[in-house]
């Protein structure tokens, strides 16, 4: 019988456009799979899948659905041309793979002739973190790709005599419902089929959750907020009305607010479980802390700033997608207490985006006074704006810091172990209280305050993303994504560059 379904399947798939056009259809998006714990629609699992497995968003003129569809179909004797490469960017991993500085990508079907030497060289004990993690993610991806090529990655809801049960697409689409079906559409019996799964799963649970997962993964709202942002930022320079300004960045904060409220209803979690949640939490508070400044002192300054990071933090969720994933994941179990994650992490990353505001204005200081003009009043003025947020930015901090202790006191028994993340939030919360201690006693000149506060937010990054992705290790590494260290070293090469740079203005002032 099996060779019989088989023959009727090759009857209708002769060839990958055949299967595309019966079976692979975008249609099959908005299916509900159970994947990584949760359910949500197979657009979401399969553009995650695929942006994992090769680094892009697409397979040639495939899209992502189509790509994991096609991949599916090798589980039933179907062949096709479609192959996945794998994008490998660790240096030392291109060494043991032997590929060329400038070749970054290895197709999956020769990875998996070198599974097993790929799986003792994940086992072999090294004090390279960053390279254990690079190399247990590419033989993970092996065996994902496996799993899909063999069917069993592709979970449908069917209701099996009153139960919901979940199947794979090899058990899920039997012989006997595509003849049934054939009979009610003898052009196309596949697709109702598989479609039938998603009537099954609504009647259980209701379609809301992952049709609005669906909306949210479609929806491009990042890339709204980015364009709102700019577009906020040029009129800023280019009008006079500052109420257009004003309204371009509270519709961009309205915005950020309806996406992370959509996270925050499609994992039933706080939005700061990940880089990608920390990142985007960051901009939206540092821009929502700008406005409400702005409005309380009167100052449009405090708009430029928080306009200017939450650029910078929505560049890096729409390009970054090599360190950040978007992907929404089951948490591991310390971080399931919604109390504690709603506190401590969001008091912390709401004192990085109040600390960003301060890098901003004393980053365009440094460049305005050493390439452009500007005056000792206009000085003093800045370093008023840039205090303010200190302060706001280093209590933030400090409350965070020690409810993470209580935290860990709760979670682990210990208020305090030294681990890496803890370290560098303490230097931190040292480093930004003595400027602050310097600048209220005087100790701080007023020519140096602000090319020191410029420095010191590379302790921000470093206990943000050294941690997790030069460091790579401690208990704080978990919901993390890994890679990042060239985006951390060019951030810091280019901050050091320009005090560097800016140098030459302190001994003049000094003179």
């Amino acid at each position: 019988m099996k060779n019989i379904f088989l023959l009727m399947l090759l009857t209708f798939f002769s060839t990958s456009l055949l299967a595309e056009n019966y079976f692979c259809k975008k249609d099959l998006e908005v299916l509900p799979i159970l994947q990584g714990g949760r359910v949500k629609p197979l657009f979401v699992h399969a553009s995650e899948t695929i942006k994992n497995l090769t680094g892009k968003s697409t397979v040639g003129d495939y899209s992502a659905v189509e790509a994991y569809c096609l991949l599916s179909l090798n589980a039933m004797g179907l062949v096709n041309d479609l192959k996945l490469e794998a994008r490998i960017d660790h240096v030392d991993l291109m060494k043991f793979l032997g590929l060329a500085k400038d070749q970054h990508f290895i197709s999956y079907e020769e990875l998996i002739n070198r599974e097993e030497e790929i799986k003792l060289e994940a086992r072999k004990p090294t004090e390279n973190q960053s390279y254990k993690n690079a190399i247990g993610k590419l033989y993970d991806n092996i065996f994902f790709y496996k799993q899909i090529k063999s069917g069993d990655n592709w979970l449908l809801a069917a209701n099996n005599n009153g139960i919901l049960d979940w199947q794979p697409l090899t058990v899920y689409l039997t012989e006997a419902k595509v003849i049934a079906q054939k009979a009610l559409t003898p052009n196309d019996p596949f697709l109702p089929v598989l479609l039938r799964s998603k009537q099954d799963f609504d009647k259980f649970n209701g379609n809301e959750k992952y049709e609005l997962e669906l909306f949210y993964a479609k929806a491009g709202l990042a890339a709204w907020a980015l364009s709102l942002s700019l577009i906020a930022l040029a009129t800023l320079v280019l009008f006079k009305n500052f109420n257009i300004t004003l309204s371009l960045a509270a519709i961009s904060a309205l915005v950020q607010m309806v996406l992370i409220g959509l996270r925050v209803t499609i994992s039933g979690r706080a939005p700061i479980t990940n880089m990608y949640e920390t990142v985007l939490f960051s901009g939206f508070g540092s821009l929502s802390l700008a406005l409400v400044l702005g409005h309380l002192k009167k100052e449009k300054l405090f708009v430029y700033m928080g306009l200017a990071y939450n650029v910078c933090t929505l560049m890096m969720l729409n390009f970054a997608n090599g360190m950040l994933t978007a992907t929404i994941s089951p948490l591991v179990p310390v971080l399931r207490d919604n109390f504690w994650l709603s506190t401590h992490v969001t008091t912390v990353i709401l004192s990085y985006g109040a600390l960003a505001l301060s890098w901003i204005l004393a980053n365009t200081v440094l460049i305005k006074r050493k390439f452009g003009s500007i005056t000792k009043k206009d000085e003093l003025m800045y370093s008023d704006i840039i205090y303010t947020t200190l302060k706001w930015g280093t209590t933030m901090l400090a409350a965070g810091v020690i409810l993470g202790g209580v935290w860990a006191d709760y979670s682990w028994g210990r208020f305090w172990g030294w681990d890496p993340k803890e370290t560098w939030s303490l230097i931190v919360l040292c480093v930004y209280m003595a400027i602050l201690h310097g600048r209220y006693t005087s100790w701080i000149r007023p020519n140096r305050f602000i090319t020191i506060t410029a420095g010191a937010f590379l302790s921000v990054m470093m206990a943000w993303f050294g941690v997790n992705y030069i460091l790579a290790t401690g208990l704080h590494s978990y919901g993390f994504s890994e890679g990042g260290a060239v985006f951390l070293g060019s951030f810091f090469i280019l901050q050091i560059t320009l005090l560097v740079l800016t140098r030459n203005y302190q001994k003049e002032s000094l003179a």
